[in-house]
């Protein structure tokens, strides 16, 4: 099962477990702590009380009562002081014991806000990263459908080393194809970027423009032509190798499995059972691109592999120039991908069937 990243308010996600960021007294509290307590109404707070409190980085679990879950995991994260009072372990922990106590009640999907992010002050890019990490290592042994609820982009920030070369790439190469090209900047959450033209806000030598992109049939005009084919049953007889069974060569060729290679694109086994069992399947874009991902494909290889779908890598499209990026770069951990598209308001790469 894959992890989703989603905006959402926590209280209205439909699943078997929510996570709730309590704190050591269970009593309720004020930001997410305070939400739950009051969607699903004074039972849990009754039931709350019975539990004695919940020691920091340990979690415990009740009813869900007028919530959409069968049950809520309270788990208690750390106040930031620095760095220097064992915080990092102690959220790692709130992130394993809640998943085992998933995994005890037989929970087929869990919610998770980002636990100390807010008013218990822990920086969120380094809260985003153990909470990936955390759930990446769980879901290498488990299924799990986990999602990761943010309340507003306020919430949620990737680290600013990736965010600011990760700005630079899609600024030098993104052609937006509704608007002329006259030299007004963008914005990115509220941050002035370079302009259209690629000069900076400092200054800076104005960047190289991207190769125009080729359209399909400029590419089959500029193709030496054949002799022309006898008849269809001969044109049959020289169709390519398909996506499916490009991406089951891949996986022989990088000798893994296909669970290795189905989690690594955040892909659940029955969306990766329909591609492995029908040699004509058709995936969606982000599919495509997924299993890219997880198979390490060069870009000349992605490119081959999203042909063979049906489709290209586009630089009027923010989507595309993130997957680029990361693949130019080979970084292919999944998980930092899909927090770059979801920043950036994009569609996540893998999920479910």
């Amino acid at each position: 099962m894959p992890l989703l990243i989603i905006r959402n308010d926590i209280t209205k996600v439909s699943c078997d477990a929510i996570v709730n960021a309590a704190n050591q007294s269970l009593l309720g509290g004020g930001g997410v702590d305070g939400a739950i307590h009051r969607a699903a109404g004074k039972q849990l707070l009754e039931e709350c009380r019975t539990l004695g409190g919940c020691p920091t980085g340990e979690a415990k679990i009740t009813n869900g009562y007028r919530l959409p879950c069968r049950y809520v995991i309270h788990t208690v994260g750390p106040i930031w002081q620095g760095g220097s009072h064992h915080e990092e372990q102690l959220l790692r922990s709130c992130y394993r014991n809640s998943l085992a106590l998933a995994w005890k009640y037989q929970c087929e999907s869990i919610a998770f806000p980002l636990i100390s992010s807010g008013a218990y002050g822990y920086p969120k890019a380094e809260s985003l990263e153990i909470a990936t990490d955390e759930i990446r290592r769980f879901l290498s042994d488990h299924d799990l459908l986990i999602y990761l609820v943010v309340f507003d982009k306020m919430n949620f920030e990737i680290s600013r080393t990736l965010t600011d070369s990760l700005e630079e790439f899609i600024d030098q190469n993104y052609v937006d194809k509704h608007e002329d090209h006259s030299n007004r900047s963008r914005s990115f959450f509220g941050r002035k970027l370079i302009s259209e033209t690629g000069k900076s806000r400092k200054g800076a030598k104005k960047a190289s423009s991207p190769s125009p992109m080729v359209s399909d049939s400029a590419c089959l005009d500029a193709m030496p032509m054949e002799e022309p084919l006898e008849d269809l049953e001969q044109a049959l007889l020289q169709i390519d190798e398909s996506f499916s069974e490009m991406v089951l060569r891949k996986i022989d060729e990088k000798g893994i499995t296909d669970v290795e290679c189905y989690k690594r694109a955040n892909m659940d086994r029955k969306l990766f059972s329909k591609i492995r069992s029908n040699r004509l399947y058709k995936p969606t874009k982000p599919t495509a691109l997924a299993l890219a991902i997880s198979l390490e494909l060069t870009l000349e290889e992605t490119r081959e592999l999203l042909m063979k779908a049906g489709f290209a890598l586009s630089h009027s499209s923010k989507f595309d120039i993130i997957v680029e990026y990361f693949i130019r770069n080979h970084h292919y951990d999944i998980f930092r991908v899909n927090e770059a598209l979801f920043s950036y308001d994009q569609k996540l790469l893998g999920l479910s069937s």
